[in-house]
């Protein structure tokens, strides 16, 4: 019924474009020009209204708390019940949550809102029966922009990178001297970064393509896409609608986005963004934000010179990438270049991304267990001259023949693991029929197979082009199985 649905008003906090000047900056207080805090009192339709969240881990969680705290009478189902969950379950109870695990409705069973995880696909018989009954079915992001505080939002997504240049800008906000923190699809959950007392001026968000899909009114007040290429079709259901979903970061005239020169698929989207356009590259003379004579340089909102290159300690042309695009998005925000150049040459990747496990005989062990998709892993394989390639996992319905054309120059063998090891076998033998290939059963017979075929001054590299979950518990611990090996080995 259509009282049972909450109705959502004209969102008081969106901000319009002249409450920032053109480098968009905020206000002197650094807050959004035309709203500011919203609240419970500014969203009545939350106290007392019937609101079902989808999923207990990080993020529904989060939610379920933020919108219990706000008086909605919250249901919270899961797929899935093991010890993990109901632990989550027992805590979401102690607050007033009624908490189903085990299964999911077909139904929103009279809920006026859905609040869905980023990992329910919108086939799924619960999002596509919320649609046809009219009940609004948002991510923890949308809730969370929607409950937003003072924070101006630097939003980050693409297929890969996402996660460093999150990082990389986090760190470079608060160099700037920002109350700033990451969130989103890494550290703190956005619906819990929005609610922070004291509020933060600046939030870096990193934003998978699930959590992008389910927004509706995001206006963050620049935001890149770093890169485009097939991956997840199983969940959008075709790479047009996964490059869509990235798309829909630079929905707002309001949002600068910022694009990068060195993707075609990057710029595709950038030609139909409505708001400022941006473009940072490697080799873009005299404008965006680019690499000239060696150095970091910004030719777009009037920073100039900020580092060389050389000062950085991040290897391969896409951490150069990841570098430029966080400075855009800082220098949009108004950091100055000296804290940039601080920050960046500081910033040490992640663990799980291009990390250097050990030497032993002259040869390099490498782990970038986050190449979890044929995209990241020839970034990967590029930055080494002679490669021992590990590779292999739980495939997303992604094709390697591009991959293995574009490394086979320097791949001085290649060992197989995981169930689509197949797939990448034929691609090599289409492509790179004299690399020698072995297979093995696991990742301690994967490095003994590594070592039998690598040389002094080789790489051997784990960038297995495809998810985990086939043989571990997630790409961490993949990669931590390999350190493991390889020290076994060095030991």
């Amino acid at each position: 019924m259509p009282g049972d649905r909450p109705t959502i008003p004209a969102d008081p906090g969106r901000p319009g474009a002249a409450g920032r000047p053109e480098h968009g900056r905020p206000n002197p207080d650094g807050r959004p020009a035309a709203g500011g805090r919203s609240d419970s009192a500014g969203y009545p339709e939350l106290a007392g209204r019937a609101v079902l969240v989808v999923g207990v881990g990080v993020s529904g969680a989060a939610a379920a708390r933020t919108l219990l705290a706000r008086g909605a009478q919250v249901r919270v189902v899961d797929a899935g019940d093991d010890e993990r969950r109901r632990a989550a379950a027992d805590r979401l109870r102690e607050l007033g949550a009624t908490v189903d695990l085990g299964g999911l409705p077909t139904a929103p069973d009279g809920a006026a809102l859905v609040v869905t995880s980023p990992g329910v696909p919108p086939t799924s018989p619960l999002i596509t029966a919320s649609a046809a009954a009219g009940v609004p079915v948002w991510g923890e992001v949308e809730l969370a922009w929607r409950l937003r505080g003072a924070a101006d939002w630097l939003a980050i997504t693409g297929t890969n990178g996402k996660t460093t240049t999150t990082e990389m800008l986090g760190a470079i906000l608060t160099a700037g001297g920002l109350r700033a923190t990451t969130a989103g699809n890494i550290g703190t959950p956005i619906v819990e970064a929005v609610e922070a007392d004291p509020p933060y001026e600046a939030l870096a968000v990193e934003l998978s393509s699930f959590q992008l899909h389910y927004t509706e009114r995001l206006v963050p007040l620049a935001a890149t896409v770093l890169n485009v290429a097939p991956d997840h079709l199983d969940w959008h259901g075709g790479a047009d609608a996964y490059a869509a979903a990235k798309g829909r970061i630079w929905s707002a005239a309001e949002t600068i986005a910022i694009g990068n020169a060195d993707d075609p698929a990057s710029q595709r989207l950038l030609a139909n963004a409505p708001g400022r356009r941006v473009l940072f590259g490697r080799n873009l003379p005299g404008q965006g934000i680019t690499v000239d004579n060696g150095r970091l340089v910004d030719h777009e909102f009037g920073g100039g010179r900020i580092v060389a290159v050389s000062d950085l300690r991040v290897a391969g042309d896409h951490m150069i990438s990841n570098a430029l695009a966080a400075t855009a998005l800082a220098r949009a925000r108004g950091v100055a270049p000296e804290a940039i150049a601080a920050a960046l040459t500081g910033f040490r990747a992640g663990a799980h991304r291009n990390v250097e496990v050990a030497v032993v005989d002259g040869v390099r062990w490498v782990d970038d267990s986050k190449a979890t998709n044929p995209h990241a892993a020839a970034a990967s394989l590029a930055g080494y001259p002679s490669v021992v390639w590990i590779a292999g996992g739980l495939n997303k319905g992604l094709r390697f023949d591009d991959l293995v054309r574009e490394a086979r120059g320097v791949l001085r063998g290649v060992v197989l693991i995981g169930t689509c090891a197949d797939e990448i076998a034929a691609a090599l033998v289409r492509h790179a029929p004299d690399v020698p290939l072995e297979r093995a059963a696991g990742m301690d017979d994967a490095v003994k197979a590594a070592a039998s075929l690598a040389r002094q001054g080789d790489t051997v590299l784990l960038a297995p082009a495809a998810a985990s979950m086939d043989m571990f518990r997630d790409y961490a611990a993949r990669g931590d199985q390999f350190a493991e090996a390889v020290h076994a080995r060095e030991g």
